[in-house]
């Protein structure tokens, strides 16, 4: 038998050099022969976690974290699991528990940090951060993520030093750059397209990263500073870029539209098969639409809560399906979801979403793409309420194809592409239809241009449909203090504006294959 104190200190090296499927095939071996080691027991549960083998990676963290209860370290890796199996609750739970053991290395810090950020709570991830960035203040990772928090917890001044101070360390954090071109409208006064460009040449051609941050913060600044031309390039360059190796195919999408709408065939109206909870407000629709402005006007009313954008009913749904596939929602999901128990579904999804909710009388789940899961949503949960934001189709278009949207999920691969942006729209569009036909009276649509030509009428429209008493604070969304983690974070802490409107039409020619695309699908442009 191997001796186990050589088997250790090769589960180490492997650990050391990131040799995830050595370091678990070895921690396989010595755990057996030393099952209360808290360092195989962390180290499997790392190398489990890294192989995205989930439940092997909470058993073994959960453990070794029982087994050497100081160590922060330890109790951080198991937050940052339960992050990824998406048990919040319990995340938050450890993470405060990990904070309280007073982690002093930067790594740790940075990763609490990480952890913080996943579950919403800002004001913890901005201060584990400025301990990390104090720590290390030569690393120019701590600094951007420092300023990431500051600008969902909307401190855009301080975000901007951050950023700066990011830069400074190190000129090719790409990220930082788009960031930084995000944070504010640019001026000819002030912006950055000098340093930009001079950035383009020392690009590599195979740095994907690179020419997508750098080719899309041009994008923005060439937008702010009226150049639509050259702002269009530079879109098209950052997009195809980050496309590029996506294996994106429309085909996918209309089949898995499809099954969703060929499940709900036929209006249902039983009210009584669902759980009877009317706590959900859920916002939904095209991303890009408004649907974070919408979420802050409601979350503006002492009785509702925002939870964020929650990925728990889709998560919720898989799981009762029975689906083993990867994918959050496919075509198989949505044909073994026809069976659940709905009540189970609606009772499984609310405690999801516990402990953050439940403490006011609403909560809103803003997630855009939540629209294919409306009939779902509709069946578990009939009195819940469901608001679909709609916008000018080209400038819905416009704005997911210019956005640069989290890059591992699947839900906005179509978004690289302009004319995959259009062909998703009308499919989009089809299966709105759809749902106002089998779901008469469930769904509000709200058109993005009225809200902003009527603040006021649309805001109590809003809120009399969710059963709300009007309150004055809904008028000053800006002035709420909600973090916001949206691509909208910057723009939700100005009072409403106009120049977003139309703003396909600064395109020109640029935009015509798209608008055919459009009309030949029966869409209206004006």
């Amino acid at each position: 038998m191997t001796d186990p104190a050589e088997l250790f200190a090769q589960l180490t090296t492997a650990f050391n050099q990131r040799a995830w499927p050595q370091a678990q095939q070895l921690a396989d071996r010595l755990l057996p022969l030393a099952p209360r080691h808290p360092g195989v027991n962390y180290i499997a549960g790392i190398a489990y976690m890294q192989l995205e083998q989930l439940p092997q990676a909470l058993e073994y963290l959960r453990r070794a974290g029982i087994l050497e209860p100081t160590r922060a370290d330890f109790a951080v890796q198991y937050a940052k699991a339960l992050c990824a199996a998406r048990r919040n609750r319990d995340a938050r739970v450890v993470a405060d528990r990990a904070m309280a053991l007073s982690p002093g290395d930067p790594i740790t810090l940075d990763t609490l940090g990480v952890v913080y950020t996943q579950i919403g709570e800002y004001g913890s991830a901005i201060a584990v951060f400025r301990q990390a960035a104090s720590l290390a203040p030569t690393d120019a990772s701590y600094r951007y993520n420092l300023a990431t928090s500051l600008v969902a917890a909307g401190d855009l001044d301080d975000a901007e030093v951050e950023i700066e101070a990011c830069l400074t360390l190190d000129p090719k954090y790409w990220r930082a750059h788009l960031t930084l071109a995000q944070l504010r409208r640019q001026t000819p006064a002030s912006h950055h397209v000098e340093r930009l460009e001079s950035l383009l040449p020392q690009i590599a051609a195979t740095d994907t990263t690179a020419q997508v941050c750098i080719n899309m913060a041009l994008a923005k600044e060439c937008e702010d500073l009226a150049d639509y031309p050259k702002a269009f390039t530079h879109l098209v360059h950052g997009k195809s870029a980050g496309g590029a190796d996506r294996d994106y195919s429309i085909q996918r999408d209309e089949a898995l539209f499809a099954a969703i709408a060929e499940s709900f065939p036929e209006p249902r109206t039983d009210p009584t098969i669902g759980h009877p909870s009317g706590e959900p407000i859920f916002i939904i629709g095209m991303p890009r639409t408004g649907t974070t402005l919408v979420e802050r006007i409601i979350s503006s009313h002492p009785d509702v809560y925002s939870a964020g954008e929650l990925l728990n009913f889709g998560m919720s749904l898989k799981f009762l399906s029975g689906s083993q596939t990867p994918p959050l929602i496919d075509s198989g999901t949505v044909v073994g979801a026809r069976k659940v128990d709905w009540k189970l579904l609606g009772e499984t999804y609310l405690a999801s979403t516990r402990p953050a909710t439940s403490h006011t009388p609403h909560f809103i789940d803003k997630l855009p793409h939540n629209f294919l899961y409306a009939g779902f949503i509709a069946q578990a949960l009939p009195n819940a309420k469901i608001i679909c934001l709609r916008r000018d189709p080209m400038d819905t278009c416009l704005s997911n194809f210019r956005q640069l949207f989290a890059p591992k999920s699947a839900y906005f691969d179509y978004s690289f592409d302009l004319l995959d942006t259009g062909r998703y729209y009308v499919l989009f569009d089809r299966l709105m239809a759809h749902w106002q036909r089998v779901l008469p009276g469930r769904i509000l649509e709200v058109a993005y241009e009225t809200l902003v030509d009527s603040q006021e009428a649309s805001s109590r429209q809003l809120l009399e449909f969710c059963g709300l008493p009007w309150n004055d604070a809904c008028m000053h969304f800006e002035a709420n203090p909600t973090p916001v983690a949206t691509a909208s974070a910057v723009q939700v802490r100005a009072p409403i504006y106009r120049s977003a409107l139309k703003r396909w039409k600064k395109y020109g020619p640029q935009l015509n294959e798209l608008r055919d695309l459009l009309n030949e699908a029966g869409i209206s442009i004006s």
